[in-house]
């Protein structure tokens, strides 16, 4: 890795990643801070905080004080040595409380192969600036075979495809984006932000300039009201778009949120478990994609009549069309399970 001698090793980190970036898979790299749309009905992450754009050179700072910092934790064959940071720790015990060491370390640890950008839509950055942080980002850390974040539909979409391609090329080379529903009439009652035709023309256009793509979809979304309505036009967007990921992350409403709101004022009922398998039945049936389609998350809990989970919680997930009829195999042994147990995780 390339980086200017200092012992500073003040950088930000944010609090959230998905799933698949987590653990000590990739290194957090903060270019935004927050969330620009923040009015989401179902999410709790970053209400209380202001979205703000990076400047590039403090992003570059932040970069080259992680450099510094993993050159202090390495030896001369570039291999982790816990005696360093034990080291490091008493020389400076500031470290102790920095809420980016640990994830350093374990990253390192990991081989550090993968790279997570911050926070929730860094691709609302200008174009120009998200190309040479992430230029700085690839440049300092050549072992770094994959670069990842978080985005939104609407803003993919307005990208030019020659943009699109520049920040591809420039290293940025999987994008996160919440879905949530395919149905217009649910997604305006969330306050998504987004049309069905946002969804597409975004995911089509992300696809097109050669991104890996993931899409989350929220089964329990709609509640019992629009459950078959949310199921079925989800899966006709997915098919416009086919993804490579296609990943569930089931509702469950969080405390202080409109969707709380609404559950407690009768105007959302919650599915229960088995009434969600029976939605996730209808979305997999109209599901034609050539996607993966994953559970890989802790909310996927259904289960068989042994007790055990129905689907794998591996990030790679099932590859359709081949395993279509497993998946649905899989939710027939669910659906004659007592799978009637609130859809809400204790969490």
């Amino acid at each position: 890795m390339s980086v200017q001698p200092t012992e500073n090793y003040q950088f930000e980190t944010g609090v959230y990643r998905p799933p698949s970036e987590g653990g000590s898979f990739s290194l957090l790299v903060r270019f935004t801070r927050n969330c620009p749309w923040n009015r989401c009905g179902f999410c709790a992450m970053y209400k209380t905080e202001k979205f703000q754009l990076r400047p590039v050179p403090e992003i570059k700072a932040d970069i080259d004080a992680i450099a510094a910092l993993c050159n202090a934790l390495t030896d001369s064959d570039g291999r982790v040595c816990q005696d360093a940071a034990v080291r490091l720790i008493s020389r400076r015990p500031a470290l102790n409380n920095h809420p980016g060491f640990a994830m350093v370390y374990h990253w390192l640890h990991a081989g550090g192969k993968t790279a997570f950008v911050q926070d929730a839509n860094s691709m609302i950055m200008p174009t120009d600036a998200l190309v040479e942080a992430l230029g700085h980002l690839r440049h300092t850390f050549a072992s770094i075979v994959r670069v990842t974040s978080y985005a939104r539909s609407k803003t993919i979409a307005q990208k030019s495809p020659d943009e699109l391609v520049a920040i591809h090329q420039a290293g940025l080379d999987r994008l996160h984006v919440g879905l949530e529903s395919g149905d217009a009439d649910l997604l305006k009652h969330i306050k998504k932000g987004v049309t069905p035709e946002n969804h597409i023309k975004g995911g089509q256009m992300a696809m097109a300039a050669g991104f890996q793509l993931s899409e989350y979809w929220m089964p329990g979304l709609g509640g019992r009201q629009m459950w078959e309505q949310h199921a079925r036009n989800t899966a006709l967007v997915l098919n416009q778009i086919n993804p490579h990921f296609i990943r569930s992350r089931p509702l469950n409403t969080v405390p202080g949120t409109p969707l709380c709101d609404d559950e407690a004022a009768g105007r959302l009922t919650m599915l229960t478990a088995h009434e969600q398998l029976r939605e996730l039945k209808l979305m997999i049936q109209t599901l034609e994609v050539t996607s993966r389609v994953c559970f890989d998350h802790a909310a996927n809990y259904w289960t068989d009549r042994r007790g055990n989970l129905l689907f794998t919680h591996s990030y790679e997930g099932y590859k359709f069309p081949e395993e279509k009829p497993k998946v649905l195999e899989r939710i027939e042994q669910g659906l004659l399970t007592d799978n009637h147990r609130p859809s809400r995780l204790l969490l």
